[in-house]
C-alpha cells in the first residue's frame, strides 16, 4: 500500500497576518513526469480536485492565462484566480527535476465577477524529482492572500487537512491518469 508522506506543511506568518507554505514531502508510485502531466492537465483536474468550480486556459495579447474559481464553504464567497503558469524540465548534476512557477497577474479581459472575491497576490513554486525508486519528492512553495475575512479555522483547516487531501486526491489521480 502506497501513501502519501507529508508532514504538516510548515508555516511562515508574513507581517499581513497571512500564511506562506512551504511542504516537503513525497508520492509514493507517481514517478515525476506523471505528476507534473497531472498537475499541468486542466481539463483533467476539474474531473479530480473537488474544489474546482471553473478553470481554463485562454491567451490574452500571445500570453496564455489560466482563471481559476475554487469552491469555499458556505457562507463564504468563492475565490478566483487569474495566473500565469510555467514549466520546465531541468537537468540539475545529472538529475532531472521539473519546476512549475505560477504567478497571479491582472488581465483587463479578465475582470473580476460579482460575488466572487479575486486572489490578486498568489504566487506557488513546486519542484518534482525521482525519489530514486518509484515514486517522486516534492517540494512546494505557496502564498496567497485571499482577501474577505477569512476565520482562522478555515486557515488552520487548510494547513492541517486541505493540503495533505490535495495531495492524497493528486496521488489518486496519477493512478487514474492515461494520456
Amino acid at each position: 500500500l502506497s501513501c502519501v508522506t507529508f508532514p504538516l506543511p510548515i508555516l511562515f506568518p508574513q507581517q499581513s497576518g497571512l500564511y506562506e507554505y512551504k511542504i516537503f514531502g513525497g508520492l509514493a508510485d507517481c514517478p515525476p513526469k506523471l505528476c507534473v502531466d497531472v498537475y499541468m492537465d486542466l481539463d483533467f483536474r476539474k474531473q479530480w480536485d473537488q474544489y474546482v468550480k471553473e478553470l481554463y486556459e485562454k491567451t490574452y495579447d500571445g500570453e496564455k492565462v489560466i482563471y481559476w474559481e475554487v469552491k469555499y464553504p458556505f457562507p463564504l464567497s468563492n475565490r478566483d484566480y487569474v495566473y500565469i503558469r510555467e514549466c520546465r524540465e531541468m537537468d540539475v548534476d545529472g538529475r532531472k527535476i521539473w519546476v512549475v512557477l505560477s504567478q497571479s497577474v491582472a488581465v483587463p479581459q479578465c475582470p473580476e465577477k460579482p460575488g466572487i472575491i479575486r486572489v490578486k497576490s498568489y504566487k506557488q513554486s513546486l519542484a518534482i524529482e525521482s525519489d530514486g525508486k518509484t515514486g517522486s519528492k516534492v517540494y512546494m512553495y505557496y502564498f496567497d492572500n485571499p482577501g474577505g475575512m477569512i476565520p482562522s479555522w478555515l486557515v488552520n483547516w487548510a494547513a492541517k487537512s486541505g493540503v495533505p487531501t490535495f495531495l492524497k486526491d493528486m496521488q489518486k489521480a496519477c493512478r487514474n491518469y492515461s494520456k
